[in-house]
This record gives C-alpha cells, sequence and structure tokens, in this order.
C-alpha cells in the first residue's frame, strides 16, 4: 500500500508524462500511461510549463504602451488645470469675502441650491446667526447675500468637479492597467490629497463661524488654516503637473557637466522660493495685509516700519501680524525675481535644447509681469479684478518655473 500511494522518486522521474513538461522533452516524446497516444492540443492549451511562460501576458507584468502614457499624461493635465481653476476661485470667493456665507457643510445634499423664496429666507436666517452677519453685514440684505452665497456655491461645486475629474478616469485607468507600479502610488496619493483638500477647507471656514467673544476683530478665517488649504492644493497641482510634464514631454540627453548639475540645483531652490512666495500670499489675505501700508518701494515713511515686531513673542509677528506679513511677501517676492533673474544668466552660458530655453525666457517675463501686477495690486489698494490677477499669475510663474526643473531634469540610466 505504501509503493502505491508513494512511488520511488525515481521512477516518477523517469516517467514519460513528467518528461512532458520539461522544457527541453523532444516534441515528439508520447505518453507512456493509460492516456494512450498524445493527443491534438487546443487553442490556448500547452503541454510544457516553458510555453505557458512565453505566452504574452502570462508569468510577466505587462507594461503599460507609450500611447496609454500619454492619454494618463493628458489626464493629469486637465486635473492640474481644474485645481489651478479652484485656487482661483477659491481667491475671488476670499477677496469677495463670500466665504462664510455658507454655514454648513454636506458632500451630497449641499449640492443642491435654494430654488424658492422660502429656502432662500431659510438660508439667509441660517447666516444671520453667526458673526459675521452681526459684526460687518448686519444690514445686509437678501440680493446681497444671494451673490456671496453663490460664489462660495460654486467654489464648493468647483471642488466636487476637481475631486470626480481626479478618482472616475483614475479607477478606469487603473482597471485598463495602463498605470505602472509607481504610477498607481502616485495616483493614489492624489486622488487621498483631493478628498483631504475638501475636508480641510471645511475645517478652515469653520474657524470663521465660531464666536470669538475676547477678540475686537472683523470675523475671518484663521490664516493658519488658509495656509494649509492653499499649500495643499499648490502641491496637489505641482504634483499632477510634474507628473504630466514627465510623461508628455520627451528627456533631453545634457551632458552631465558641472554647470549643468548647479543649474539644475538653483532651478529647484528657485521653484521652492517661488512656492514659499505663494504659500505667503495666504497669510496676505488672511490679516488682510494687503490693505496696511500701500505704498512701494518704502512702506509708508520708512524702509522698516516700526510696528514690525510689535507682537510678543517675537515668531507671532511672521504668522499674525499684519505688517510683518506684507513685509516678509514683498522680500520673499523680491528675493524670487532675483533669483529667477539669475538663473536665467545661468542658462545663458550652457547649451541648453530650443525648448528649454523657451522656458527660461518665460519664467523671466512671468516673473517680471507678476511683481508689476502686485505692486499695482498694492497702489491701488487691492481691486479684486488685479488682486484676482496677481493670484493667479503666481500660479503661472510656479507651473514654469516645474516646467523649466521638468527639462533639467536627469535621464535615468
Amino acid at each position: 500500500m505504501q509503493r502505491l500511494l508513494f512511488p520511488p522518486l525515481k521512477a516518477v522521474m523517469g516517467s514519460p508524462c513528467l518528461r512532458l513538461l520539461i522544457p527541453g522533452a523532444a516534441p515528439g516524446t508520447q505518453c507512456g500511461c493509460s492516456c494512450g497516444i498524445r493527443r491534438p492540443l487546443r487553442p490556448g492549451q500547452y503541454s510544457t510549463i516553458s510555453e505557458v511562460a512565453l505566452q504574452p501576458g502570462r508569468g510577466t507584468v505587462s507594461q503599460p504602451s507609450k500611447a496609454a502614457e500619454r492619454v494618463v499624461g493628458r489626464w493629469l493635465l486637465v486635473c492640474s488645470g481644474t485645481v489651478a481653476g479652484a485656487v482661483i476661485l477659491g481667491g475671488v470667493t476670499r477677496l469677495t469675502e463670500s466665504g462664510l456665507s455658507m454655514v454648513d457643510w454636506h458632500l451630497i445634499k449641499g449640492m443642491k441650491p435654494p430654488t424658492s423664496q422660502e429656502e432662500w429666507e431659510a438660508e439667509f436666517q441660517k447666516y444671520q446667526q453667526f458673526p459675521e452677519f452681526k459684526i460687518l453685514n448686519h444690514d445686509m440684505t437678501l440680493a446681497e447675500f444671494k451673490f456671496i452665497w453663490y460664489m462660495e456655491y460654486s467654489h464648493r461645486m468647483w471642488g466636487r468637479l476637481v475631486g470626480l475629474a481626479y478618482i472616475l478616469p483614475a479607477a478606469y485607468f487603473w482597471r485598463k492597467g495602463w498605470l505602472t507600479h509607481g504610477l498607481k502610488g502616485r495616483v493614489l496619493a492624489l486622488c487621498g490629497l483631493v478628498c483631504f483638500q475638501g475636508l480641510l477647507g471645511w475645517y478652515m471656514v469653520k474657524s470663521g463661524l465660531a464666536e470669538k467673544p475676547d477678540s475686537h476683530d472683523i470675523p475671518r478665517v484663521s490664516q493658519y488654516r488658509l495656509a494649509a488649504h492653499l499649500g495643499s492644493a499648490l502641491v496637489l497641482y505641482c504634483a499632477s503637473l510634474w507628473t504630466s510634464f514627465s510623461l508628455l514631454l520627451p528627456q533631453h540627453k545634457l551632458p552631465e557637466t558641472r554647470q549643468l548639475l548647479r543649474l539644475r540645483r538653483f532651478a529647484h531652490g528657485t521653484a521652492g522660493l517661488v512656492f514659499l512666495t505663494a504659500l505667503s500670499g495666504a497669510f496676505v489675505a488672511g490679516l488682510d495685509a494687503g490693505l496696511v501700508y500701500n505704498s512701494f518701494p518704502k512702506m509708508g515713511e520708512s524702509w522698516i516700519p516700526e510696528d514690525l515686531f510689535t507682537f510678543s513673542p517675537l515668531l507671532r509677528n511672521v504668522f499674525e501680524n499684519p505688517t510683518t506679513v506684507q513685509f516678509d511677501h514683498r522680500i520673499l517676492g523680491i528675493t524670487s525675481v532675483a533669483a529667477i533673474t539669475a538663473l536665467y544668466f545661468l542658462s545663458r552660458r550652457i547649451p541648453l535644447p530650443r525648448r528649454t530655453k523657451i522656458a527660461a525666457v518665460t519664467l523671466l517675463a512671468l516673473a517680471y509681469t507678476q511683481v508689476g501686477l502686485g505692486i499695482s495690486t498694492l497702489l491701488m489698494y487691492v481691486p479684486t479684478p488685479l488682486a484676482a490677477t496677481h493670484q493667479s499669475g503666481s500660479l503661472a510663474v510656479l507651473s514654469v518655473a516645474l516646467w523649466l526643473m521638468n527639462e533639467l531634469r536627469r535621464v535615468p540610466k
């Protein structure tokens, strides 16, 4: 019985049936067992393990085609455009002081706007229970309320559109196998950041709805939460745009010289400085710091204002003193322009492809345009159209800085 259940290993290894599974077996070998002569194989049926391994899609992980990569790249380019639209619309919402008009948040229920007079009256009554109406807008009419409500409603609905633009195509591309292993992790992170961005937006709004009996300032959202909300949006925008550039733009095979390495590092530092300057704008907007000193290049009658460090401890001035916040934003803007100018002249010393040179020239032109917009916004007491254009310009400068970084990236071996 033992010999029947467990035959000797030598007998098993010498069986003709097993030899058929060995890659080196003769093609004409026939089975010597009860199955008789070798039968013809049906389509899709394989006689050896090696034949199965050699079939396309079996035993190996297929890589997305170049056409699929271009489709994914264009999708991420569109997604970055939707994020840019959300940032611009959010800036206009802040400039028109509309962000606190919707006092609750519902993912599905909040998509339906009021349609009847009774619904509008009920929505207006909810708004009247919160500090912004009591302190700042106590004489607001229903028609004026509808304007600020629709501004915030548009921003929220655009945010939902951004979420759908990321999540639905991502699921489709994942199922089709158009995402590489590395790209899957990046896409998951982008989709998670979109969801986090929505929650962070409501967390920011809640800070402006809270009662603050000890404060004599006008109701506004926390500048810290506003900066976090804008910062996460900028990270989402930069990550999407960078991935899109990497998929759509062919890499240049540049000689790895010391000059190129220095230029590449300087481009990375300049892009980081531009990002920090844009982020500091959130503190300017959150504290209405653009209305403190409306002169340039001096702040009032002096280069360094007397109330620059009036808060204690000293670090509070950087984030809570409107004078210091505007002063820092000025310094960061001037430093960014100086760095971009130096980057342009460094790029002229190295033989670069035409597309890379175009990126450097475009970055220089946008930087000086952005400075002009910022100074004009300041001198004209922050008019909404000009201020919104200035905020949009920061995204344009950041985009081209990323483009130039992508042009200079190292080609993997």
